[in-house]
């Protein structure tokens, strides 16, 4: 579904949006499918909590960074209408797409809970500009219905936090808890924010609740001090290596690859990098080098 005007408006003056319906049926089928390829589903898991104890050792141990194995997953990280939005919110064609990650949370075990907080301390070595528009676009993409027993992510919207300085990015508990809005919504709802917006994990309440989202994250290209995943970390794994070979030119931009027509590609690197991604069309590449 391609995110309306009024939502990306929403994001700019909120601070935030959600989306219900984002992906489709299909979609959200099939990724809930590969999710099983990463994570015990929630019968597995409820069948016999103590085999998968590890999981509610800490709240971040069900968080896997990207790429995964299966393309499925993968490929949602960078769907078009996703990409889409983060062009005309962020105001580029220029995106870095620079963390992916899958969370998958289970009931009954370690508590989801945390302190409200705003994203950019990790997301950034300085401080975001008030003045300037958004530079960067969080995104979660529901894969399981959420409702308020699963530990909705609470969030603050802008106006209401505004008057709050940007350092330490972390509050008390209790700190404007009269003006959250809870992201529920079923599987397949987009939730995007600002990394400067005031949001918390929440407690899952309900019983034998298993929560599943895709994080995807988005920048333009150019300000060095930003960023969070060092995707050439990653270069080496098969799933990496399928991932890369899949995607489009302007998909594996996001990564940060070089765009045909880049002045890094030359016979050397042309003939090297085709080595090294044996399955990847490199029409693309040659034809721009003339």
């Amino acid at each position: 579904m391609r995110v309306s005007d009024a939502d990306l408006d929403a994001l700019r003056e909120r601070g935030f949006m959600v989306v219900e319906g984002f992906l489709g049926p299909d979609e959200v089928a099939e990724a809930r499918s590969a999710l099983w390829e990463e994570f015990p589903s929630p019968e597995a898991y409820f069948a016999d909590p103590e085999a998968h104890a590890r999981l509610q050792e800490h709240q971040f141990l069900g968080n896997r960074p990207g790429p995964w194995t299966p393309w499925a997953l993968n490929r949602l990280a960078f769907h078009p209408d996703l990409v889409d939005a983060a062009r005309r919110f962020l105001g580029s064609d220029e995106l870095r797409l620079y963390k992916t990650e899958l969370w998958a949370k289970y009931s009954g075990g370690v508590d989801h809970e945390q302190a409200r907080h705003r994203d950019f301390a990790n997301h950034s070595q300085v401080v975001p500009r008030s003045a300037d528009p958004a530079t960067q676009m969080t995104s979660f993409l529901l894969l399981s219905d959420v409702d308020e027993g699963d530990g909705p992510t609470k969030v603050v919207p802008l106006p209401d936090g505004r008057d709050v300085p940007y350092w330490p990015p972390t509050l008390e508990a209790g700190d404007l808890e009269d003006r959250e809005f809870s992201i529920t919504g079923p599987a397949g709802t987009l939730f995007s924010y600002r990394s400067d917006v005031l949001h918390r994990g929440s407690t899952m309440t309900g019983d034998r609740r298993a929560r599943f989202a895709l994080l995807a994250d988005y920048e333009v290209w150019g300000p060095r001090w930003t960023g969070k995943a060092a995707w050439a970390n990653a270069a080496p794994s098969r799933s990496w290596v399928e991932m890369i070979e899949r995607a489009t030119p302007d998909e594996r931009a996001l990564f940060g690859f070089p765009r045909p027509g880049d002045g890094y590609w030359d016979a050397q690197t042309l003939r090297d990098v085709a080595l090294r991604y044996p399955a990847m069309d490199m029409t693309p590449y040659r034809d721009a080098a003339g």
